[in-house]
């Protein structure tokens, strides 16, 4: 983890969901996990555990790498107890904010969802993202990337259900 990440008592973990080149997609879990991340921590995610520098390896591990750094520091804040997360959905593109160079978003604005839980919040993003006009080219890359796997894995080590129900709030 970064340094000062032990310097506050709570965290509201605020992403903008969206695609990602190497996980398929990018939410609450790629934020905190790779997003507070050291230098040395981000690759050795991105490696799958293999590396502390550089961005390459076997694309399971890094998924699955991504699902127990999120799980680490949900657990460092007594069992997710301690962090909210919101995800925006709004121009949505299949590239990450990290891309110097992103691709036009496809999907426009879809609103904004909150949760205690870091896997059912993706996990209804995606499956908001799968019902919405432009979804093509996100959804193509979260299946070539697998990213699906990362929201299992996450589930499968206890840092969430998958399971949701979505709470409609008007203005």
């Amino acid at each position: 983890m970064g340094a000062a990440f032990g310097d506050y008592d709570s965290y509201l973990v605020l992403s903008h969901f969206k695609g990602h080149a190497m996980a398929g997609f990018g939410g609450a879990i790629k934020n905190i996990s790779i997003g507070l991340g050291s230098s040395e921590g981000k690759s050795w995610i991105h490696s799958g555990g293999t590396s502390k520098t550089g961005l390459a390896g076997e694309q399971d591990a890094f998924l699955e790498a991504m699902g127990d750094a999120g799980k680490a520091v949900s657990d460092y804040l007594d069992n997710g107890e301690r962090i909210t997360y919101i995800n925006v959905m709004n121009r949505i593109s299949i590239d990450c904010d990290c891309d110097g160079n992103p691709a036009e978003p496809d999907i426009h604005d879809i609103g904004i969802l909150a949760s205690n839980d870091p896997v059912a919040l993706d996990q209804a993003c995606i499956d908001l993202v799968s019902q919405a006009e432009g979804n093509e080219s996100l959804m193509a890359r979260i299946a070539d990337r697998n990213g699906i796997h990362t929201l299992e894995n996450a589930e499968a080590i206890g840092l969430g259900s998958r399971a949701y129900q979505l709470v409609e709030l008007e203005q």
